[in-house]
């Protein structure tokens, strides 16, 4: 979060205005609002569905795909089978000369020393765990399994290896609200605890709860492929890595009293899947901060890349999504309401795809450190909060350009898009009275955009490829829409009627066109 302060500068009515927010162009072209105090009413229109795309920048093709992390494309030749029973465990081990394992009741520890080994583990215990010790990659195939764990985790994986944990049938992970027992130079810090790779898959379901830390961790890297994980209650993290987290399907729900996902010192793709995250602070973030570091270490890349799947991200005290690198949404959709910032990127912010609801209660919407970037995409970026500066785009005075796609944001303020690299054309003015239509259409009675408006916000900024140069648009609002279609409020398709002229119109003879609302905290007060 950023101290802020707001520039307010009044306009005079039909003068010729110099702003600067998010550049440092001349925009002395701006056009003025015309206000006659009239209130006729529209006839009906036809809304119409147009998004143009630029060309995709930032983080564009990179899913992170490894042939190395499918299960398939690996051989397992031993399979040892471990079924809990309350208190102990039955073990069918068919290589006891190279896979020394050892009971204390329902505590199972396995030492191996061979290659394709397979374990299958099922049945129920209320008080044991799990741990390998291991210098190869091996498969954990999780089969309708229960581990409650009174004194540390439920599954430890001491090695440093790939795991392939294949999931079948509902299984459940608990550990302990304190850890003993745990050798001085081992790590174990979550219920289902790897120091090496964890990959993800098959069609069952892995409940976890984290009562000491994590829920999941793994200080190499997490990878999902298919499965459902759930994880209903952790102490911080809900997913934490070291390297990086990938995710390719599967259904995430993840609850936590710190992040959902959190990777420490690299970086997160995320393909596909559906999330629902709800969290006390982040809930998805690539948390390593350069700026903090004595010795940064230039090879992290703390960058996150949406290219796909279904989110609903709810925080109570943290952002919704926080690259402290760069941040590229390709595709997907994303639902969020967050307490901080809905979107924060240390980097650039590229949005080139997806269909991206953002609300914020406290702080910006949409907040970039080094720029933000639109080339395709819908995206709706709402903050609420009037006693603060708070915008739905904020980009600091770095560059914001669009050049594609939908942009709707609702704030006190907003930064002002970068003319001379912007190619789709803008208009930032006053917000209007929350639960009516806001309808904006040519002269003609071309419809450019129809929005029911949820919140009574000071500015809103609207861009489209409907807006063309030259042309004098007007401002209405109430009305109705008959057999629309629409999603967070913006319709798609439909009739608009019956909508009250507010007297405020605009001429697109430049890119960004202000007639009212406020600039960010470089910005000046655009008045009318």
């Amino acid at each position: 979060m950023k101290d802020k302060t707001l520039k307010k500068v009044g306009i005079v009515v039909g003068a010729l205005t110099l702003f600067t927010a998010c550049s440092s162009d001349d925009n002395s072209d701006l056009t003025t609002t015309s206000n006659d105090g009239t209130t006729t009413t529209t006839e009906s229109i036809t809304i119409t569905d147009t998004n143009a795309t630029g060309t995709a920048q930032g983080d564009t093709d990179n899913t992170g795909a490894d042939e190395d992390d499918l299960v398939e494309n690996a051989t397992f030749e031993n399979t040892v089978e471990i079924v809990f029973s309350n208190t102990s465990a039955t073990i069918t081990n068919p290589v006891p000369d190279d896979v020394v394992i050892t009971q204390d009741g329902a505590d199972v520890t396995v030492n191996s020393s061979i290659s394709g080994v397979a374990y299958e583990v099922s049945g129920t215990t209320t008080d044991g765990m799990l741990k390998i010790y291991s210098d190869k990659k091996f498969k954990l195939s999780l089969s309708d399994l229960s581990i409650t764990n009174a004194d540390g985790p439920a599954i430890n994986i001491q090695s440093s290896k790939t795991i392939f944990v294949v999931l079948e049938g509902t299984n459940n992970l608990t550990d302990a609200s304190s850890y003993t027992n745990i050798p001085d130079d081992e790590d174990a810090k979550a219920t289902f605890f790897s120091e090496g790779q964890l990959v993800f898959s098959g069609s069952g379901a892995l409940n976890v709860a984290g009562n000491y830390k994590h829920g999941i961790t793994s200080d190499d890297y997490v990878r999902v492929l298919s499965g459902t994980i759930t994880v209903t209650e952790a102490a911080s993290d809900a997913i934490h890595t070291n390297d990086y987290i990938i995710v390719d399907g599967g259904t995430l729900n993840l609850t936590a009293d710190s992040d959902g996902m959190d990777c420490e010192e690299g970086y997160i793709i995320i393909n596909d899947g559906l999330f629902d995250i709800n969290v006390v602070d982040d809930g998805i973030v690539a948390s390593y901060d350069i700026d903090e570091e004595d010795e940064p270490d230039d090879s992290i890349t703390p960058n996150v890349t949406i290219n796909g799947g279904d989110f609903v991200i709810n925080t109570s005290e943290g952002e919704g999504i926080e690259a402290k690198g760069i941040m590229t949404i390709n595709d997907g959709t994303l639902n969020i309401n967050a307490y901080d910032d809905g979107l924060n990127a240390g980097g650039i912010l590229y949005i080139n795809g997806g269909n991206n609801y953002v609300y914020s209660t406290l702080n910006d919407a949409i907040d970039s450190n080094s720029g933000i970037t639109v080339t395709g995409g819908t995206t709706i970026a709402i903050a609420v909060r009037t006693d603060e500066p708070d915008g739905s785009f904020d980009c600091d005075d770095d560059s914001f350009k669009i050049t594609g796609g939908t942009i709707l944001g609702l704030g006190l303020n907003t930064s002002f898009p970068t003319e001379s690299e912007s190619t789709q054309n803008s208009v930032i003015f006053d917000g209007v009275s929350a639960n009516q239509l806001l309808n904006i259409q040519s002269e003609e009675g071309t419809e450019v955009l129809t929005y029911e408006v949820p919140n009574t916000v000071r500015t809103i900024i609207y861009s489209n490829a409907k807006m063309e140069s030259g042309e004098t648009y007007k401002i209405y609002t109430g009305g109705s829409v008959s057999d629309g279609t629409e999603v967070n409020g913006l319709y798609t398709s439909g009739t608009y009627s019956g909508g009250t002229y507010t007297g405020d119109s605009f001429s697109i003879n430049s890119t960004v066109t202000q007639i009212g609302g406020e600039l960010g905290p470089t910005g000046e007060h655009g008045g009318r």
